[in-house]
């Protein structure tokens, strides 16, 4: 047994000290990995938004802690080489062989754990360029919209102009409507008057002249109206 008793030069433990010290971190290691995993699915279904600096710490602990075993194992290993007795060095190789294994086991599922949050990193990342890039696009549709609703508004103001110019010229032609039917009646008027007192054939003859013209302006005043509606029209399309 004075062979299991060999000292780590420079460290005064032995191998038995140092395998104490490999299980306890072992231990360790197990118990914080099961906390990551808990604390990686925790966060990764939405949870608390602290639990990425929780995770990052944790992490370099178990990875700190990994080292210090895998330091440990070496030293292990170059001591049951050391031992005389075959089946004692038969019995700490198994031992420190199975430490390895575990510590190995441990160190593939870390692994394992980075790459997982490398990429939930990179979805995240892509993700937010996706949203920027969309973000973008909306605001682009969202000024089309805009120019459109503005166009829509102008064609809207104009078409209740050009009603309003309608509505006014059906007026002016209403009224010169009224004046022609109260000009004839005059001029029936003035005609049985004219004809009562036995007017002379050459003033009839110039009422009917005079008459005959203010028809023409009255028809060159509709036109007029009218070209002037049509441009007004045309100017504001």
């Amino acid at each position: 047994m004075a062979a299991v008793a060999v000292e780590v030069a420079g460290g005064g433990g032995t191998l038995s000290d140092l395998y104490q010290s490999a299980r306890r971190a072992l231990l360790r290691t197990r118990e914080g990995m099961e906390r990551l995993e808990r604390l990686e699915s925790f966060s990764s279904g939405g949870g608390g938004g602290g639990g990425g600096l929780e995770l990052q710490e944790l992490s370099s602990s178990i990875k700190r802690d990994i080292a210090q075993i895998q330091s440990l194992c070496a030293e292990m290993d170059r001591l049951w080489r050391s031992i005389a007795a075959k089946s004692q060095r038969d019995l700490w190789k198994r031992k420190v062989e199975q430490v390895a294994e575990e510590t190995e086991s441990l160190k593939e599922s870390l692994d394992k754990h980075f790459l997982r949050n490398q990429k939930r990193m990179m979805e995240a990342k892509e993700r937010a360029e996706l949203l920027g890039r969309a973000n973008g696009d909306s605001a682009h549709v969202l000024r089309i919209f805009d120019e459109e609703a503005q166009a829509m508004q102008s064609a809207r103001n104009s078409a209740r102009m050009l009603e309003e110019s309608y509505a006014t010229g059906v007026a002016i032609l209403s009224k010169y409507s009224e004046q022609r039917e109260r000009l004839k009646k005059a001029q029936r008027k003035a005609l049985d008057v004219l004809n009562t007192v036995g007017l002379s054939n050459s003033v009839l003859k110039l009422i009917e002249k005079r008459h005959r013209g203010d028809r023409w302006i009255k028809y060159g005043g509709m036109i007029l109206t009218v070209v002037i509606l049509f441009s007004f029209w045309r100017w504001t399309r």
